[in-house]
């Protein structure tokens, strides 16, 4: 193929592993919750097997962004970038680093952020210093559906670089302008659009629940607040937006050469299913960061492929690049494993180990084939996990040389990474005097 494709790379927010029809997930009252994802995954690739570098949001865009192991950056050590790094020149996505956008704008992409940023806050950081010609979103972690405040109570919701009023329910708003991008942009260039959706995120807002915005200004982790059936509403509403852009590329032209890739940037929150999973955010069991990938273009997926390659968010990243016709710059080599060939073969598999860790409980772990290490509060633990995905097995005592193996394996890549600092905040949103712990 002569014609480099168009590239829309999708991002929910704290979705579960089998929050989506095509992974296993429930309907809801009102029917089927991801009907458009789900069709795309029938018609495209679905990976079983594949993680975000990070279960909490901002280390795995730093991760995203960069094709690198997250743990480079000093914000990527943040847990996630809070609010309080606002004033900070330290605590972001450093405007010199090459990007996924800057790398493909480079190479003749039209290229464009609509949806969450949190990767630092103006004027040190921000989408437009990154790569992004075009930015329509919320800079921080989370905001009100309808106000678009942050958790500070201030509004936050730009255009380019200058706050921008545009009423509306978030979800809505980012699908629109989305769409809208595909339409201008459906001659010359081919374009790079992330779209980056706040959704299903608290707070628990549904279309229909604008008056629920006073009441959660004060706090948006809406802690008292929220229920299954509003949660699969908001993935309803994300999934329907993707409907509209996915309509905007068919009737385009521009379908059967966009390459759409969707995922979450981490496991799933308090009402997300993982099942048959364990854990969810903040967590390095299989909750926190196994979650969906599904790929879809037309013109080279096979439709109704399933693979168990092993990758994680910066694979993706690289892959991107890659299909761009662009490379890594020599001083910021990848980390990612482009997984170019998969798309034109899903039967492919490369070898590929996965490395975590966090400062939050001091968690490590490594997946290599079917086994993982796994490191939590100075415990280690190992599974297989093709056989036991709930990690419920621990055959540490059974196969005390493959756990000395792979504990050595992750001590030898932590070497080569820079320490944890001391200073790194572990921001929690609740805690077990909330909600009782998983």
């Amino acid at each position: 193929m002569t014609q480099r494709p168009n590239i829309l790379f999708i991002v929910a927010d704290d979705l579960g592993f089998a929050d989506l029809g095509c992974y296993g997930g429930r309907d809801a009252a009102f029917g089927p919750v991801s009907p458009v994802l789900d069709d795309l995954a029938a018609k495209g690739l679905r990976l079983t097997d594949g993680y975000a570098n990070s279960p909490v949001c901002s280390p795995t865009r730093f991760a995203l962004m960069t094709a690198r192991y997250q743990y480079r950056l000093r914000g990527a050590a943040e847990e996630p970038i809070s609010i309080r790094s606002r004033n900070s020149n330290v605590l972001g996505l450093p405007p010199e680093h090459p990007t996924l956008p800057s790398l493909l704008k480079a190479a003749g992409y039209r290229t464009a952020l609509i949806g969450k940023w949190h990767l630092g806050y103006p004027p040190a950081f921000g989408p437009l210093q990154s790569g992004y010609d075009e930015f329509f979103g919320p800079m921080s972690g989370g905001v009100d559906y309808f106000t678009h405040c942050g958790t500070n109570g201030a509004h936050d919701l730009y255009l380019n670089e200058a706050e921008h009023a545009a009423p509306g329910y978030l979800t809505d708003l980012l699908s629109q302008r989305a769409a809208d991008f595909v339409r201008q942009n459906q001659a010359g260039a081919p374009f790079f659009l992330s779209l980056h959706y706040t959704a299903p995120h608290w707070p628990w807002e549904t279309r229909d629940d604008a008056d629920l915005a006073s009441q959660v200004k004060d706090n948006l982790f809406h802690l008292d607040g929220g229920n299954i059936d509003t949660y699969r509403r908001m993935i309803h509403h994300m999934d329907e937006g993707i409907g509209w852009i996915v309509a905007a590329l068919r009737e385009t032209g521009q379908l059967d050469n966009t390459l759409i890739v969707f995922t979450s940037d981490n496991g799933g929150e308090r009402f997300s299913d993982n099942w048959p999973l364990v854990g969810g955010k903040m967590d390095l069991t299989e909750g926190g960061i196994r979650v969906p990938w599904i790929a879809h273009w037309p013109a080279v997926i096979p439709p109704g492929s399933v693979s168990g390659q092993l990758c994680l968010t910066m694979d993706w990243s690289a892959t991107m690049v890659e299909l761009g016709g662009a490379e890594a710059a020599a001083d910021y080599p990848f980390d990612g494993v482009s997984l170019m060939r998969l798309l034109h073969d899903p039967t492919h598999l490369v070898e590929r180990p996965l490395f975590w860790r966090m400062k939050h409980r001091q968690q490590r772990a490594m997946r290599a084939g079917a086994w993982k290490y796994l490191r939590v509060d100075g415990n280690d633990y190992l599974f297989n996990i093709v056989a036991d995905a709930r990690e419920r097995a621990n055959l540490a005592k059974r196969e005390p040389q493959r756990l000395t193996q792979m504990r050595q394996a992750w001590e030898d890549w932590e070497a080569s990474m820079p320490p944890v600092p001391e200073e790194a905040v572990v921001s929690l949103g609740y805690s077990a005097k909330d909600m009782p712990q998983r």
